[in-house]
C-alpha cells in the first residue's frame, strides 16, 4: 500500500512549473534555450520597495504577525479597494496570504463541500481545476472559443450553472490568454449571477494593472454592487509590483469566507513573512508612476511576438488587452510531420518539437483546458523574444505535409 494519499491522484504536478525547470535543466547542460514558460515579469522590484523591507528588517518587523495580515497591510489594502476599485471593506473582510495562489487554495478549502460544482471557464489557470479537486469539490469547465476572444458568454455561463453550482471563478486579464473583460462584457456576466443568488464569485484581479491601449479595467463587484456580499476579490503585488518571489496575496469579501479562510491558514502556513508585508504596504501606498513605462514595454513586446507569430506557417495569434502572455493556435500544424520524421498530433508534440528543435521553451494549451494552442510569456527581453519568434519561423516552416482538417 502507498504511503501516499489518495487525493493526490486527483491532481497533476503545475505544468507551467515543469516547463520552466525543464528549461533550466537544459540551460544547465549547456542547451542554447529560451524560456518562455514564466509567468513572471522579468523587471525588478521597485527600489522604493525593497528599501521598505530593508528598513522593515533593521527596524526589528521579523516576528510572527497576525495569522492572516498586519493591520498596517490590512489597512493598504483597503485603501487600493477603495482608490482603484470603488470596493469598501473593513479589516474583518481582508485576507493576506503567501502569494494570491494561497489566498485561492484557503478560499476554496473552506467554502467547497463534496459535491459542490465551480464553474471555471477555459482557457484557465493550471490550477484551479486541482484546487477544487483537492478540495473535493468538482471542476465544470466552460470553453471560451478563440472567435469569442476566449471569453465566458452570459449564455453559456448560464447553462452551466446548476443547483450544485458554489463558485464562479473568473479572471481578468487572463492567464493564459491575457484576454480582459470590458464594463459592459462583465456586466451581461453579472446579470446573470444576479438570477442565480447561490453562485459566490471568486474574481482573480492578479493582471489588474497590466493593461493596454487604453483599456480600462472593472471588477465583478464593482461593476455589480448588488454582488458584494457574494464575491471575493483576489489580488496581490506578485505581477504588477514585480513581487513574485516575495509571496504576498489577498482578497477582500464576506467577514464569514474571510474569517474561514484565516482558520484554514492558521492551521497550515500561519502568517505571511513579516518583512514581505512591510514591502507590501509600500508598493500599495507608494508612487504608482513606474508601472505606465513598464506597460508602454509589455505592449511593444506585445505587438511584436503577436505580428511575428501571425507571420509563421500554421500560427494564428489574437492580439490580447492585458497580462503578459499570448495563447496562439497551432492549428495548422497539426498533422504535419516533422524533420525527423514524427507527426504532429497535439499541441503538446508541437511545444515539444520547439523546445527539442529549437530550443524555444513553450507551454502547451491542453494544461489550460483549450486545444489546440500554446502559451507563450512575452515577460523577457525584446531580443530574447526576437529570437524565439525568429526559431519559431524555422520550426514551422520545417515541417512538411498537410495539417489535418478539422
Amino acid at each position: 500500500m502507498s504511503i501516499v494519499a489518495d487525493r493526490l491522484s486527483r491532481i497533476k504536478p503545475s505544468p507551467t512549473i515543469a516547463v520552466t525547470t525543464k528549461a533550466k535543466e537544459l540551460k544547465a547542460a549547456g542547451r542554447d534555450v529560451i524560456g518562455l514558460g514564466a509567468g513572471e515579469p522579468d523587471f525588478d522590484t521597485p527600489d522604493f520597495v525593497k528599501e521598505a523591507a530593508i528598513q522593515a528588517i533593521k527596524d526589528g518587523q521579523t516576528k510572527y504577525t497576525a495569522v492572516d495580515g498586519t493591520p498596517e497591510l490590512k489597512d493598504a489594502i483597503i485603501a487600493k479597494f477603495k482608490r482603484d476599485n470603488s470596493l469598501s471593506y473593513e479589516r474583518e473582510q481582508i485576507s493576506v496570504g503567501t502569494g494570491g495562489k494561497q489566498v485561492l487554495y484557503n478560499a476554496l478549502m473552506a467554502t467547497v463541500n463534496p459535491g459542490d460544482e465551480v464553474i471555471i471557464p477555459a482557457p484557465f489557470w493550471v490550477s484551479y481545476p486541482d484546487m477544487v479537486l483537492l478540495a473535493e469539490g468538482t471542476p465544470v469547465t466552460v470553453p471560451c472559443s478563440a472567435e469569442n476572444q476566449f471569453k465566458l458568454t452570459a449564455a453559456d455561463l448560464d447553462a452551466a450553472i446548476t443547483p450544485k453550482t458554489k463558485w464562479l471563478i473568473f479572471n481578468s486579464p487572463s492567464n493564459p490568454t491575457g484576454g480582459a473583460y470590458s464594463h459592459d462584457e462583465l456586466k451581461a456576466l453579472t446579470d446573470v449571477l444576479m438570477k442565480h443568488p447561490h453562485v459566490y464569485v471568486m474574481s482573480d484581479d492578479m493582471y489588474e494593472h497590466l493593461v493596454y491601449d487604453g483599456f480600462k479595467f472593472a471588477t465583478p463587484a464593482e461593476v455589480e454592487p448588488k454582488l458584494y456580499d457574494r464575491t471575493l476579490t483576489i489580488n496581490g503585488v506578485s505581477k504588477s509590483y514585480a513581487m513574485t518571489g516575495w509571496r504576498i496575496g489577498y482578497a477582500g469579501g464576506p467577514k464569514e469566507i474571510i474569517k474561514a479562510m484565516a482558520k484554514v491558514q492558521s492551521q497550515s502556513t500561519s502568517n505571511p513573512s513579516s518583512v514581505s508585508q512591510a514591502a507590501a504596504v509600500e508598493a500599495l501606498n507608494g508612487d504608482q508612476s513606474f508601472l505606465a513605462p513598464r506597460n508602454d514595454a509589455f505592449v511593444e513586446r506585445r505587438n511584436l511576438v503577436v505580428d511575428m507569430l501571425n507571420e509563421a506557417d500554421g500560427i494564428e495569434c489574437i492580439k490580447p488587452e492585458g497580462a503578459f502572455y499570448v495563447y496562439p493556435s497551432c492549428k495548422g500544424c497539426i498533422g504535419k510531420t516533422t524533420p525527423s520524421g514524427k507527426t504532429i498530433e497535439t499541441d503538446e508534440d508541437f511545444v515539444t518539437y520547439l523546445l527539442e528543435d529549437q530550443g524555444v521553451a513553450a507551454v502547451h494549451g491542453e494544461a489550460f483546458g483549450l486545444s489546440p494552442h500554446f502559451r507563450i510569456s512575452y515577460a523577457t527581453s525584446k531580443d530574447a523574444l526576437v529570437e524565439a519568434c525568429t526559431r519559431i519561423q524555422k520550426a514551422c516552416a520545417a515541417l512538411q505535409g498537410e495539417a489535418k482538417a478539422a
